[in-house]
């Protein structure tokens, strides 16, 4: 089975709900009531101009949102006129996805990890530590697909947790958070490992993953799952003296 780009994108709108996405002329608005950059930030649906930019602008702000742009696969165009706008460029990120058979070839060790829904409150007060909140918490509930949230333990004690949901064959991971007291410990693999597990059993057949390039530990724990990168993204972000 392969996956186009196209596809993997609308993977992260189905598995990381924005409040809302509605199309205004060429743009898809996202509302994301503050739970992040993916579930708030503007596309382009088509070619744009720079004169359609005043009305992605206009309709972000009603939101109470600054201007924010997904620069996507094809969009270089989009992305050289808002950097002659001044916007910045924010968080370049590698999107992994990988095959589910490799991570399912060893069992998950009994009692280490547990899925379901909703999150516990263990699960909440992790996340938390990790700094995400109740509007990223918001954005799982509101996922329409198959999902579920992972509890992992590390001995007795619980040491990690993440969300994973399933778009047409792909689990894409999500807020994997493991306790400060239990990195390097093996425990984010293991809780992909878990996934792929919950996945197979639904009629997924790749796990996907979301690692902004600065973030090295993440990047070379998805290499080491075999999650290759398939694409990229960034963002651009309005200034204080353009979001006016």
């Amino acid at each position: 089975m392969t996956h186009d780009i196209t596809m993997l994108y609308d993977a992260i709108d189905a598995t990381w709900a924005p409040a809302s996405m509605t199309r205004v002329g060429p743009w898809t608005i996202r509302e994301g009531r503050d739970g992040g950059s993916r579930v708030s930030a503007a596309t382009a649906a088509g070619p744009v101009t720079e004169a359609d930019l005043p009305q992605a602008e206009a309709a972000m702000r009603g939101l109470g949102q600054t201007p924010l742009f997904m620069i996507r696969q094809g969009d270089a165009a989009l992305d050289a006129m808002l950097a002659e706008q001044g916007y910045d460029l924010v968080d370049p990120v590698n999107l992994r996805l990988g095959p589910l058979r490799p991570l399912m070839e060893e069992p998950i060790p009994l009692a280490r990890v547990f899925a379901g829904w909703e999150p516990l409150a263990i699960q909440r007060e992790i996340w938390a530590a990790g700094g995400i909140g109740p509007e990223r918490l918001a954005v799982m509930e509101r996922v329409e697909v198959p999902k579920k949230s992972m509890l992992g333990r590390d001995g007795n004690a619980p040491a990690a947790t993440a969300f994973v949901a399933l778009h047409k064959g792909v689990a894409m991971m999500h807020a994997v958070e493991v306790a400060v007291n239990c990195r390097r410990r093996g425990m984010a693999a293991l809780m992909c490992r878990q996934a792929a597990f919950w996945a197979a059993e639904r009629g997924g057949t790749h796990l996907a993953a979301l690692c902004t390039q600065a973030n090295e530990g993440s990047n070379a724990l998805c290499s080491s799952l075999g999650l290759e990168v398939v694409g990229q993204y960034h963002y651009r972000k309005a200034t204080e003296e353009n979001a006016r």
